[in-house]
């Protein structure tokens, strides 16, 4: 009997482990879905890029509160979980704060104060959070795509931190030895009275519950995460891995379209030849679905944060219009998560479901209203590029629907006709001088 709560930490790690490690391999096939394209360029910058924005919360910082506010309960929070180590041996092996006996008192005792004043810190900066996102309630947590289970999305993650915290500060103060050090024990120390009307035996069952509840939080926490935004915890890193090294002006060449091109002015090339038996299937101009999209894009889709920076920084969202480049990243990741249903339901084959994301979840209204200023792109605080969805998007409503607005459809013809986007002939271009 004395090692069966040994054997049930074991049955509890080793069964979240399992179940955490089946959703990273579904989200791994789920970004796969989309078409490959060569992100090996630069590697030295990359890796930069990815020390400087995931690690260092460059980009947070744009905004002062805010991203102080992150920076302390994301070092805090990874920095505290250190102990899970601790813990996790201490479960198997049924021993008791084995970093103690490891390290020694001084050095032990020095981490424990230091998760104990980042404890603190954590729930100080969550409780900002929470009235920033409850009472203050400011604009770009109050967008449309921001209700239902967004919205509780992000209320849920600061209550599961509140709990964790305090788990731990409860866990310390009333772990009679651990006190008895006196060392490390900064703020438990102050909790301490609350239990002192206690028995020992009822002391060390607060201790153990408050034990068992942590660290099965932490592993509730970690399997919660494939279901929130709060993947963007993991993805950040490899997603500002793979962003875009490219001047944010310069968008990309479409290989079908240049390949039309060459064809066209190719003089050999006869225009009304019919393919050869052999020849590939001809590619899809731009994108409908998120099988069209590269797996980059949908690894963007899913490390969005909705924090909203790029929709508040959207000049089309400022003066009212209906695009907001947040939804676009959160339809798109909602759409693929809709084609991963339908896969698992099929055994691993996608059988078209009669939906695609261009229509039934991205409007046609929405991708007209970009103004292509890569605003949203600037502001984004972990590399995601919602323009290039959009530009995908587009290119696949005037190539292969000719679904572009009425004024931009005449500008092209204009081109086309003309050479110039106005509807006059080019032997009139100088008639205006000739009128001085």
């Amino acid at each position: 009997m004395t090692y069966l709560p040994n054997i049930l930490f074991a049955i509890i790690f080793v069964t979240a482990i399992v179940f955490f490690s089946k959703n990273v391999m579904r989200l791994r096939r789920n970004i796969k879905l989309g078409k490959d394209v060569d992100v090996s360029d630069n590697k030295s910058q990359r890796w930069k890029n990815m020390a400087k924005i995931a690690l260092g919360q460059t980009k947070m910082v744009v905004r002062p509160i805010a991203g102080l506010l992150h920076i302390i309960v994301y070092v805090g929070f990874v920095i505290i979980n250190i102990e899970v180590l601790e813990i996790v041996i201490d479960g198997v092996f049924g021993t008791h704060r084995i970093g103690l006996n490891v390290l020694g008192a001084s050095v032990y005792g020095f981490l424990i104060g230091a998760f104990e004043i980042l404890a603190v810190l954590v729930l100080v900066s969550v409780i900002v959070f929470w009235i920033r996102r409850n009472i203050i309630k400011l604009k770009r947590f109050l967008s449309n795509e921001m209700t239902g289970w967004p919205k509780s999305d992000g209320n849920i993650i600061l209550y599961f931190e509140v709990v964790l915290m305090c788990l731990f500060l409860i866990m310390n103060a009333a772990d009679s030895s651990f006190q008895g050090l006196d060392t490390g024990n900064l703020i438990s120390q102050h909790i301490v009275p609350w239990f002192n009307s206690m028995s020992p035996e009822s002391l060390h069952f607060v201790e153990r519950t408050a034990w068992w509840l942590h660290i099965v939080g932490i592993l509730i926490f970690l399997n919660y995460l494939y279901y929130s935004k709060h993947l963007h915890i993991l993805l950040a890193f490899p997603n500002t891995y793979y962003g875009k090294l490219v001047p944010k002006g310069q968008f990309k060449n479409s290989d079908a379209v240049t390949r039309e091109v060459k064809l066209m002015m190719d003089p050999e090339a006869d225009p009304f030849a019919a393919p050869a038996e052999d020849a590939p299937e001809a590619e899809k101009f731009g994108a409908s679905d998120v099988a069209d999209l590269s797996w980059v894009q949908l690894l963007n889709a899913y490390t969005c944060t909705e924090c909203g920076r790029c929709t508040s920084e959207c000049p089309a969202n400022q003066t009212g219009k209906k695009l907001s480049p947040r939804k676009i990243m959160m339809d798109t990741r909602d759409r693929l998560e809709e084609v991963s249903k339908v896969i698992d339901a099929n055994n691993g084959s996608f059988v078209d479901d009669g939906k695609q994301l261009l229509g039934d979840y991205i409007s046609h209204e929405e991708l007209w209203a970009c103004t292509s200023c890569n605003a949203c792109v600037e502001a984004c605080p972990v590399s995601i590029d919602p323009l290039s969805i959009i530009m995908d998007m587009r290119q696949y409503l005037v190539m292969e629907q000719s679904a572009a607005p009425s004024d931009l459809n005449n500008m092209m013809g204009n081109i086309e006709n003309n050479g110039a986007p106005w509807p006059f002939n080019q032997m009139d271009r100088l008639n205006w001088a000739q009128e001085q």
